[in-house]
């Protein structure tokens, strides 16, 4: 089992690469787990829909036809806490399948066509979140979710 986190980045922020290296370095151990980026397109806004469907084809273009594919999206399913999201990060292991995608995309979100390649979309948050957030977050409730299953001492009901 592999975990990739693909997501669209445009400008980079020091703070998001440690926050990143740091918690991918927690992850590493448990479960084999790579970084991947997706270099956002230049557009301005009103090209929002044509930067949206190019970042997607990219996007589309890095998954495997076997990858369990998880898009985080502020408009999908929220798990009620960290234990029941551990539960669903567990079950996609016990998949059989090989590499668990986890898909955070661009300023624009992602199109229908990476939706309906998803296996499942998780809302992080009903709130809106920049790829850098989206990402750290996702990290952390990934390493949170793995450190429940392992019994580590991180969660806290």
């Amino acid at each position: 089992m592999k975990f990739l986190f693909l997501s669209v980045v445009g400008s980079k922020e020091p703070y998001a690469t440690q926050a990143e290296e740091a918690l991918l370095k927690k992850i590493d151990p448990i479960v084999r787990s790579e970084l991947l980026q997706v270099r956002a397109k230049s557009a301005d806004r009103a090209e929002a829909e044509s930067k949206k469907l190019a970042e997607s084809r990219e996007i589309l273009s890095r998954l495997n036809s076997d990858d369990l594919v998880w898009v985080f999206d502020e408009n999908g399913r929220q798990a009620k806490n960290s234990r029941e999201f551990s539960k669903w990060i567990v079950q996609g292991i016990e998949s059989g399948k090989r590499r668990i995608v986890f898909v955070i995309g661009g300023a624009y979100g992602i199109s229908d066509e990476v939706r309906a390649r998803a296996n499942k979309i998780v809302s992080l948050s009903p709130l809106t979140f920049n790829h850098h957030v989206a990402k750290i977050v996702a990290l952390e409730q990934v390493f949170r979710a793995l450190a429940i299953w392992k019994n580590l001492p991180y969660h806290n009901d």
